[in-house]
């Protein structure tokens, strides 16, 4: 997003928990659970809030709405404080659940782990700040990310097939909406450029491809070979996810497999947007080109000095 930016020429700075490598003239470091670091560190007329603690194994609960919830009601006591009238939030699809398909922003929320419960607490925060202060709020809830350099959930599956070390779990039929980052980060611009007063959006990239078809695509282009490979039965594949919890559990060591991972991978999880709404946007990468662009930067030809970014 940076990146976007700077090429746009508009002014920003990076609040974060370390410096930036790519901008770090930009950078100031703080911490969103400290609300003295905020106050001594956030300037400006827009906050873009994008931090939170995301990944699957956490063990300590608590850390989710320490950063997620505790450090979102920061964020808006400081804006509330410095007179900034425009947050934009990145949330989750996770607050709908396991959503039946086609789930829109009007969905029911269901969450059922401590990262999404934690992120709809967090719009709650903003929600009530919006309505306090009078100000802009624009909140959008991203599917799965993907793209160069982002080291989620989708590029652990890429990886796994690159490797060839990928075994598919289920009948493989379970659809999966899924952003592309840089049609992300074109969603965010347009929002920032918004002058709506409350919004809420889903992100999602179309069309939704089934699990087949996504592996069966990536192995295509990798491999050349058009098959989703070795097969093991749901109740197989869950099997080996509780026993793995197991084994984390005793051991105090997070493996690349759990239950939660299975049931992520094998459910649906499809939803609908109204980001069109927005200004007429249109994704600037189709989801073909998005998938050619992402395996070729990370598998073909990967440049050693690119940055990159974990998320899960």
């Amino acid at each position: 997003m940076c990146q976007a930016l700077s090429e746009r020429k508009v002014p920003f700075e990076i609040i974060d928990l370390k410096v930036s490598n790519k901008f770090p003239e930009y950078s100031k470091v703080a911490d969103v659970r400290e609300i003295e670091s905020l106050r001594n560190s956030v300037s400006g007329e827009i906050v873009v809030h994008l931090a939170a603690v995301h990944r699957d194994d956490v063990q300590d609960i608590s850390e989710y709405y320490n950063t997620n919830v505790n450090g979102t009601q920061n964020i808006a006591r400081v804006c509330t404080d410095f007179g900034i009238k425009k947050i934009i939030f990145t949330s989750t699809v996770a607050v709908y659940g396991f959503a039946e398909p086609d789930t829109g922003e009007d969905g029911k929320i269901n969450t059922f782990n401590d990262y999404g419960k934690s992120k709809y607490l967090a719009e709650e925060q903003l929600r009530s700040w919006h309505n306090r202060t009078d100000s802009s709020l624009v909140i959008v809830r991203p599917t799965a990310i993907f793209g160069e350099g982002n080291r989620g959930n989708i590029f652990n599956l890429f990886n796994q097939i690159a490797s060839n070390n990928f075994v598919m779990i289920g009948d493989g039929k379970n659809k999966k909406s899924i952003a592309y980052i840089k049609n992300v980060i074109a969603f965010l611009e347009e929002c920032i450029s918004s002058t709506e007063s409350y919004s809420l959006y889903n992100y999602v990239d179309t069309p939704d491809l089934d699990m087949n078809s996504l592996i069966k695509n990536v192995r295509v282009f990798l491999n050349k070979e058009n098959t989703s490979g070795i097969r093991l039965p749901y109740w197989f594949g869950i099997l080996l996810g509780y026993l793995a919890d197991s084994f984390s559990y005793m051991s105090g060591r997070n493996l690349p497999l759990s239950s939660i991972r299975v049931k992520k991978f094998c459910s649906s999880s499809a939803f609908s947007s109204a980001k069109f709404k927005l200004n007429n946007f249109k994704a600037p990468f189709s989801l073909d080109e998005a998938l050619e662009k992402t395996l070729n930067s990370e598998f073909i030809n990967p440049d050693p000095n690119s940055e990159i970014f974990f998320s899960e």
